[in-house]
């Protein structure tokens, strides 16, 4: 017996398929025979041949992840007549009958009751879950809202809506009530607390109720660290917000259909995500300790536009509640709104993003602790093959007591007939987590819903990515400079807050507020900037069907190699932090292990995307070099300069500071 055929059908109605091949699928020859689970081919006897029994194809198909899958399997030594032919013809003739269909947003029926109502046609496992939950449809009325705005973003990114306007002339009256003006309360209040303890005036405005969060955040000890040493949180409130450490976080991908040379161990990251914060109690101490610093929150209130001027920028407001429109002014407005923001997407148009995680998951409570035990999570798991035209991935983190959170996403690329759907994701939630995690639904706890879009952009060099215009800055989702891995703008705004906070904190101290000023202070490193050719692997382009087994492989083949490497290896690459020695070696070892490998990510990026990373990785070659020619003596050589030469020549010397911040590694 051996396999010759394995395919996926983009199709989560298996009994269809199989429907189809016993009675629709007419075979170039041989004669089908009925089987539980699709048919047997077999060779028409000829009075010519002694035997040929012992010549047949068998052809089933199984569902997994709502996904169809086929496979064919030659009995008997001999080749079964036209055996390529059959087979490329059964393959042509599946991609007619069941074609890749991307879902698209229904609309919602104006006269339907509620969310619930108007959603449970197209979507209802999710509908009927999101009912279990306590804000389940304000939570789900915020899941299509952020779809809907995505999609739209998306499909029309040449023409994005205009919110930032200038003008030549100043504002009249030309008064500046802040310095800074944020809108977005998640990773926004973090920036502002910190600004506001430096004694800036500080407005955080928030579309939502401030401090409740559709994603939840997980850290290690060592990236919470600048937080504490920035003097936003003691030792004390860290440990007050802790909801959880684990023991050990896993990293296994599935390699049921590899070649045995790309299976791979189970890579162990003690160290890595295994503190989960309690985003609450988080975002609530920022809220508090904003205010103490004289920082002001509006939540509830929407950003419209902003009008920047030489004096200011004035913003435009609505107030959800009472639907009254305001206007603020300040030095500097700070764009903390995430894959969403309008901001993002006129400062960069096509180029706003290039690639996106579609995540969806829950807070659960309930599952036995024979299914999983709670002092461990997964980092990155995959239980099944590509699905529908995703590599889908788990990821599975200990919440406070006996909760979990659950997260449910892929890799993907941003294309206008494509866009990515959470809802659609949220549906394959609810029907693949007992696959993943063997549990009864109904008996589970819904906490709270965690979802978003995690989006990533493919750096080709620090400057190839607008973070900011006159008087505005982006940070976070926003800026989309995140590891294309697995953090979120979370973690990157962490471990660069250090550098983000003093660089902005030196120019409005020397009013250095124009876009070529601002755009120095970003979160952009070249070590991971690097590693988006990873992500660009990790995703089915549209339109294009590859082998099932294809990107599994590829994640086995370099997660394979850092299982067998010491464990301070895992933890440097995953948590961002790798070296240009590390990182060329490891590739080196990939192209060894696994000669395809190459051959593979080229037919996924193509030859423009391969020319873009060539130049990342000269990028990062020179970044290294740099590193190593001057991290040794030039932040000893500032200190020497004299005071007047930042006072005489302060756009020199934020360069220098910005290029002194580079030359240190982030936590």
């Amino acid at each position: 017996m051996q396999e010759i055929t394995y395919l996926e059908i983009p199709n989560p109605n298996t009994d269809e398929v199989c429907q189809w091949l016993q009675k629709d699928w007419t075979p170039l020859t041989g004669k089908k025979k009925i089987t539980p689970d699709g048919v047997r081919l077999q060779v028409i006897a000829d009075v010519s041949q002694a035997s040929v029994g012992d010549r047949e194809l068998s052809i089933f198909v199984w569902s997994v992840q709502q996904t169809t899958y086929l496979k064919i399997f030659r009995w008997g030594n001999q080749p079964f007549p036209s055996q390529n032919n059959v087979c490329r013809h059964l393959e042509d003739e599946i991609k007619k009958a069941f074609p890749q269909q991307y879902p698209q947003l229904p609309e919602l029926n104006p006269s339907a009751a509620s969310i619930f109502e108007a959603l449970e046609p197209y979507y209802p496992k999710t509908v009927h879950f999101f009912r279990k939950m306590p804000q389940g449809d304000t939570d789900l009325q915020r899941v299509y809202w952020w779809e809907k705005r995505w999609r739209e973003g998306v499909k029309t990114p040449q023409q994005p809506k205009q919110v930032i306007f200038q003008q030549n002339q100043p504002c009249e009256p030309s008064t500046i009530t802040y310095d800074l003006i944020y809108v977005g309360g998640a990773l926004g209040v973090i920036h502002a607390a910190v600004m506001a303890q430096l004694g800036y005036r500080v407005l955080l405005v928030e579309r939502l109720v401030f401090g409740r969060m559709n994603r939840e955040w997980n850290i290690s000890r060592s990236e919470f660290q600048s937080l504490i040493d920035l003097g936003l949180f003691t030792i004390d409130e860290f440990e007050s917000i802790i909801a959880k450490e684990y023991v050990d976080g896993f990293n296994k991908f599935f390699d049921g259909n590899n070649p045995s040379h790309l299976k791979a161990d189970v890579l162990h990251t003690p160290k890595v995500l295994n503190i989960a914060i309690d985003t609450t109690k988080f975002l609530q101490l920022c809220g508090n300790k904003l205010k103490q610093a004289g920082g002001e929150i509006w939540e509830r209130t929407e950003f419209i536009k902003g009008k920047i001027d030489p004096d200011g920028v004035t913003v435009s407001l609505i107030d959800l509640e009472t639907t009254d429109t305001k206007e603020v002014r300040g030095r500097l407005l700070i764009d903390a709104m995430g894959t969403a923001s309008p901001i993002a997407w006129q400062l960069n148009g096509k180029r706003t993003f290039d690639s996106v995680c579609p995540t969806v998951g829950a807070i659960i409570e309930g599952i036995d602790s024979e299914v999983w035990d709670h002092q461990y999570g997964d980092v990155l798991n995959s239980h099944g093959d590509i699905s529908r035209g995703r590599q889908l991935i788990w990821e599975l983190f200990p919440g406070e007591g006996d909760e979990l959170t659950f997260y449910l996403f892929h890799y993907h690329q941003v294309h206008p007939d494509n866009p990515g759907s959470l809802l659609e994701m949220y549906e394959d939630f609810f029907n693949i987590l007992p696959e993943y995690r063997r549990c009864d639904l109904e008996k589970l706890t819904w906490k709270k819903p965690t979802f978003g879009y995690i989006p990533g952009h493919f750096s080709v060099g620090k400057s190839d990515r607008k973070v900011a215009f006159d008087r505005l800055l982006a940070i976070g989702d926003a800026a989309s400079l995140q590891s294309p891995l697995i953090f979120t703008g979370f973690g990157s705004l962490v471990r660069n807050l250090d550098k983000l906070t003093h660089l902005l904190d030196f120019c409005l101290k020397q009013d250095l507020l124009k876009a070529e000023n601002l755009n120095q202070i970003k979160a952009y490193q070249s070590n991971i900037a690097v590693t988006w050719l990873f992500s660009k692997g990790m995703m089915v382009p549209t339109g294009k069907i590859l082998p099932p087994q294809r990107i599994n492989a590829m994640l086995n083949t370099f997660f394979g190699l850092l299982a067998d490497s010491p464990p301070e290896v895992a933890d440097t690459f995953i948590k961002d932090k790798t070296t240009w020695l590390m990182f060329t070696r490891l590739a080196l070892k990939a192209a060894r292990k696994n000669p395809a490998l190459l051959l593979w990510i080229w037919e996924m990026a193509g030859n423009k995307d391969l020319i873009r990373w060539l130049g990342s990785y000269f990028e990062f070659s020179g970044d290294s070099f740099k590193n190593l020619f001057f991290s040794s003596w030039f932040s000893k050589l500032l200190k020497q300069v004299p005071d007047e030469l930042q006072q005489r020549y302060p756009g020199l010397w934020l360069r220098l500071l910005s290029f002194q911040r580079s030359l240190t590694p982030s936590r």
